[in-house]
């Protein structure tokens, strides 16, 4: 049976409970049938929702090991079998702490499996990224063939606005590409006879005809649901510290119980009921309800707090985990940087240089082209028709603006216009600082040069200081240029570059850090998605791609860098509060079970299992007391 299905039995059937245990203080309603009511609802979420947790409990058992299964097992059927005696000799019952904890503990489940599902659905969409069929050449003509009839040494055909099918070399044709869904590249590169292309990325002006040497299983987006494949599989489940120490505390207690019947009866010599109930006091007094709530309180409290500051934690583990970063990586494009071009400097005179250049690229869908026309829009500029455009191979376009010969392209203009010695020395400066540079032109003169780049978000620098506040190293990973990176990283403030890295040897990177440190990536990308699986904490940009997101433990929704300082913050937090909840809910039974053994009989003071009840149920209010106050904790930005 699903967890879902078994806690939403275990919820409805404890819920009558409730209403009764929440009621009957204030207006003594009690449950219609009473006890045996109590005891069906209670046999039947023992019979289907704790199933599987008894199950485990005896698998432990015979492998000579306990667990949190072992301690709710043994919690709820001691509670349980406890009540039903008590039950028929008239003693108060607990039947609803058994139903309880089974709810709370399935609960935390039913979250861990939804984050499960999510994760492993990252890879169907993957998948979807890819072209669903190209033109392929088949006796002398290009014809339509689905993906899987394309083989290696195939002729195919690509138009402006389409996706790349398989991975390939261009035998014909120039054009620019968009890649940065893949490389990481900011700008769209430029393509020619000889160059390699990559399939699912898309084809952004001139048609071109490529040979396909990788197909099915060999593309580069292959081999990156490989790798995001093996690193959420590679990645084992890390031990919660309730199973750590029950593995020792749930032995204990039940030799302590075995131990107070056997002193009570044996030695002391009072009847087999009186010594039995010393002994159900200490189990029940050591019963894990606070354990049972005190991570999943915890932790829906830290999540909830985090959903609203913009921050998703997806599970425990990644709050661990994240206790121990001490090296920060980040993606560059659409992490760091905006993710699109935009102009930085007009040199020269800003209404003509801007006007001429933003009428000649008005019908270009091209990223430099759409930059341009940005910056007309948003200095109010009027942009009107050309006469006789062109567009010269290798080089930019040219038209007539009010009847002079415009031209707006790349240096190669150096060879067939006139420049001034200002603006050629600008012209350096501006590439130096890894600007692209459109130069534009009248009547055979460069009258101006304007400068695009994938700029830093507003808070990419307070970030980097917030992290540097903290104590922690960050590293830039990214498929771009060392100069342009460099660039990047100094201005934002960024401790190392490592640049030119394909998406497959992301991963590889993050492997090599975490060869001497504990790592976490923060991406937003296609091209990320193995990297941020394979990182110790994976934080993906809430405006990244659903791959990107999927692959997180933590996901930024407000799209803001210094959120990175502030969930590892909550991470930690969060974590620090589940590990002193569960301190204190052992550090409470193991004080109660002293008393419940009866060490203190001699001074008239008995703990019967009803009081051990009560007592049990204030540790678990203590722990949910303890979590509440978690959501009031002060947050805020370092920097």
């Amino acid at each position: 049976m699903k967890i879902t299905t078994r806690f939403w039995v275990s919820l409805i059937l404890s819920l009558p409970m409730l209403i009764e245990m929440v009621l009957m203080p204030f207006t003594h309603w009690m449950l219609p049938g009473g006890q045996v009511t109590m005891l069906v609802l209670t046999t039947i979420v023992m019979l289907i929702s704790a199933r599987p947790f008894l199950s485990s409990a005896w698998a432990s058992f015979q492998k000579h090991h306990s667990n949190m299964d072992t301690l709710i097992a043994v919690g709820t059927g001691t509670a349980y079998v406890y009540s039903i005696y008590a039950m028929f000799t008239g003693r108060a019952v607990f039947f609803e702490s058994a139903a309880f904890v089974i709810t709370f503990v399935l609960l935390g489940q039913v979250f861990e499996e939804k984050m499960r599902d999510n994760a492993s659905s990252s890879i169907e969409k993957l998948m979807d990224l890819q072209a669903k069929d190209a033109l392929v050449k088949r006796n002398g003509e290009f014809v339509k063939l689905p993906l899987s009839e394309i083989v290696t040494g195939d002729l195919i055909s690509v138009k402006p606005g389409q996706k790349i099918a398989v991975d390939g070399e261009i035998v014909t044709g120039s054009t620019t590409i968009d890649e940065a869904m893949v490389t990481g590249e900011s700008m769209p590169v430029s393509k020619r006879v000889g160059d390699d292309v990559i399939g699912s990325t898309m084809n952004m002006s001139g048609s071109f005809v490529f040979k396909a040497k990788k197909v099915g299983n060999d593309t580069m987006l292959a081999q990156i649901v490989t790798l995001v494949k093996k690193a959420q599989s590679s990645q084992a489940p890390i031990q919660q510290l309730t199973d750590r120490v029950s593995d020792v505390f749930v032995p204990i207690v039940l030799v302590v119980a075995v131990l107070t019947f056997l002193i009570w009866y044996v030695f002391i010599g009072h009847d087999v009921a009186n010594s039995l109930i010393f002994a159900v006091s200490v189990v029940v007094i050591a019963c894990p309800c606070a354990l049972g709530l005190a991570t999943p309180t915890a932790l829906m409290v830290g999540t909830g707090r985090g959903a609203k500051l913009g921050i998703l934690i997806k599970d425990g583990e990644v709050l661990e985990r994240a206790n121990d970063v001490d090296t920060i990586v980040f993606d560059k494009t659409g992490t760091i940087t905006v993710g699109q071009p935009k102009v930085t400097d007009i040199i020269g005179d800003n209404q003509q240089v801007l006007m001429v250049a933003a009428r000649l690229e008005s019908g270009s869908e091209h990223p430099l082209a759409l930059a341009i026309l940005g910056e007309a829009d948003r200095q109010h500029f009027e942009v009107t028709a050309v006469e006789n455009f062109e567009a010269v191979s290798g080089k930019g376009v040219q038209a007539l603006v009010d009847g002079q010969q415009a031209f707006v392209g790349n240096e190669r203009l150096l060879h067939d216009y006139e420049i001034t010695d200002d603006l050629k020395q600008k012209m350096t400066q501006l590439q130096d600082e890894a600007k692209t540079v459109v130069l534009v032109g009248l009547q055979q003169q460069i009258i101006g040069l304007i400068a695009i780049q994938d700029t830093p978000k507003d808070t990419s620098a307070a970030a980097m200081a917030a992290l540097k506040v903290r104590g922690l190293r960050t590293v830039m990973l990214t498929g771009d240029n060392e100069h342009v990176a460099q660039a990047i990283a100094k201005e934002v403030g960024i401790d190392e570059v490592i640049a030119n890295v394909l998406p497959a040897e992301k991963a590889d990177q993050i492997k090599d850090l975490q060869a001497k440190h504990t790592v976490a990536f923060v991406g937003d990308g296609i091209n990320d998605a193995p990297a941020l699986t394979t990182a110790d904490v994976g934080i993906a940009m809430g405006a990244g791609t659903d791959i990107a997101i999927d692959a997180g433990g933590i996901v930024l929704v407000k799209n803001d860098l210094r959120d990175v300082d502030m969930a590892l913050a909550l991470s930690k937090k969060t974590f620090n509060r589940i590990k002193l909840n569960l301190f204190w809910a052992f550090v409470y039974n193991v004080l109660g079970i002293p008393v419940a053994a009866g060490v203190f009989y001699s001074f008239g003071f008995i703990l019967s299992p009803e009081i051990a009840g009560v007592a049990m149920a204030l540790s678990s209010l203590s722990v949910v007391i303890s979590s509440v106050l978690l959501g009031r904790t002060k947050l805020a930005y370092n920097v």
